[in-house]
């Protein structure tokens, strides 16, 4: 990948702690499902030990379930080996302010055992490792992701203690692509999108969406390491503002039986000039070079067997309906919102959109598999089927993977997730689905209960 600038130099950093600036240091890393997990450090002291020697934490971070707890089945971390500690080693590269947090700054951790060895079930690994792969080519991912959210006026402590039903969104209609709609809560959009910027995002623009109170922010495409670290950043950072300012805010991929919270991840592959590799000739019919048809055949070969990295959860299989801008179809098209994969663009601006994840994805896991699916059609010279021109929900495609069980099946078994990702790493996130499943299986819903408490 290209040398780039950071949106704070260490130089800057230490001028900043000097003037009393800057008082306070977070370092984080994001964990299975894309959540920052760290510390906060005095800042004089980050500088003086932390930033060199980088800081321990427990290594249950990478094995427990959504709610922290202590689950079985994971070889890395357990009661049997102790819960011991991996290391944090400090990324200067990530170094930004968080304006929405006083006098503080925040880098993202590459992890790593006592003996150096990388971490390799980290997610920021798991990408590091795929785009080494692209890198070796003379090729690096551009990424865009495009997060929606829903906006409720209640704070995150009234939306718990009413166990997160009757909530009241903050626009009571679709009000998708409404100035009005999107005015009625500017002040937070606004602070989000300045808050951000002074974080080193660039931010491009915000729109209202179609589930009442559900919007999105988009910021501008970069390398792929930088915009899933800069996704993680903006999520945590929403989510403060939104406390902050007293009202609460979801990513979840399926709030309710209305359209869910997609996460849209555009990626292009640019050479060492910067030049989009998979722009093609005037004379080809798909304005797609060679090498993008052979990558885009990949994602349509291995899309079913890598849905765990797109769809990580129960709920995120829930937004899979026809007719609900959500895909059900392994199919592609040009700008066809019906499809998985959706090309879009024109000349240096050719790329494709996997429209598979939802807002609760994590994004280097799923940039990770785009990577790999990518690659295996370029190293196999897949052929590209050819597009779908209309409906693709009611056209005969392969079906995405309609629940968690069914993909964390398709993952497990797949030759493909193990020639690109490991062993290891495919028995690590197959656990973490095993674990979510069992706690779903294990729970009475509030559907159980209306329909059988009486009636039964």
């Amino acid at each position: 990948m290209a040398d780039r600038t950071p949106p704070l130099s260490i130089e800057e950093l230490h001028a900043l702690v000097a003037a009393g600036d800057i008082d306070t240091v977070v370092l984080a890393f994001p964990d299975m499902q894309g959540r920052l997990q760290g510390k906060r450090f005095a800042a004089r002291f980050f500088l003086d030990e932390v930033l060199r020697h980088g800081t321990e934490g427990c290594n249950y971070l990478l094995a427990v379930d959504a709610e922290m707890n202590t689950v079985d089945g994971y070889a890395m971390s357990s009661w049997d080996n102790g819960y011991g500690d991996f290391a944090m080693h400090p990324d200067p590269a990530t170094l930004r302010r968080v304006p929405w947090n006083e006098g503080t700054a925040l880098l993202i951790a590459d992890l790593a055992w006592a003996d150096g060895s990388p971490v390799t079930a980290a997610p920021r690994q798991i990408l590091r490792r795929q785009l080494d792969r692209l890198a070796a080519l003379g090729l690096t991912a551009q990424i865009g992701t495009e997060l929606e959210f829903i906006v409720f006026k209640d704070t995150y402590e009234q939306a718990w203690d009413a166990h997160y039903r009757g909530l009241t969104p903050v626009n009571r209609y679709n009000v998708d692509y409404s100035v009005l709609g999107t005015g009625r809560i500017e002040p937070l959009l606004r602070r989000i999108r300045n808050d951000m910027a002074g974080a080193g995002l660039t931010v491009e623009s915000a729109k209202g969406e179609c589930n009442p109170g559900q919007h999105e922010i988009v910021f501008r495409y970069d390398d792929a390491l930088v915009t899933c670290d800069q996704h993680a950043v903006y999520k945590t950072g929403a989510k403060e503002i939104a406390a902050q300012e007293g009202v609460s805010l979801t990513f979840m991929a399926k709030y309710n039986e209305r359209e869910g919270n997609s996460c849209h991840i555009h990626l292009s592959l640019t050479d060492a000039t910067g030049a989009n590799q998979m722009a093609g000739t005037s004379d080809d019919p798909h304005g797609m070079s060679e090498l993008m048809r052979h990558f885009l055949a990949g994602q349509l070969t291995a899309l079913r067997e890598f849905s765990l990295l797109y769809a990580p959860h129960i709920n995120s299989y829930k937004r899979f309906q026809p007719g609900s801008f959500a895909p059900t179809a392994v199919a592609w098209g040009h700008d066809n919102r019906t499809c998985a994969l959706r090309v879009v663009g024109h000349g240096r601006s050719t790329r494709f959109e996997n429209r598979l994840p939802g807002g609760d994805v994590n994004p280097h896991l799923a940039v990770a598999a785009m990577v790999a699916a990518g690659l295996h059609g370029v190293e196999h010279k897949l052929d590209l089927p050819d597009p779908c021109a209309g409906n693709a929900y009611t056209a005969d495609y392969a079906h995405v993977p309609t629940t968690l069980r069914e993909a964390a099946e398709l993952w497990e078994h797949s030759t493909l997730a193990r020639a690109a990702f490991g062993d290891d790493v495919v028995a690590h996130y197959r656990n973490m689905a095993r674990v979510e499943l069992d706690a779903f299986d294990a729970a009475v819903t509030d559907w159980e209960l209306r329909r059988s408490f009486e009636r039964m």
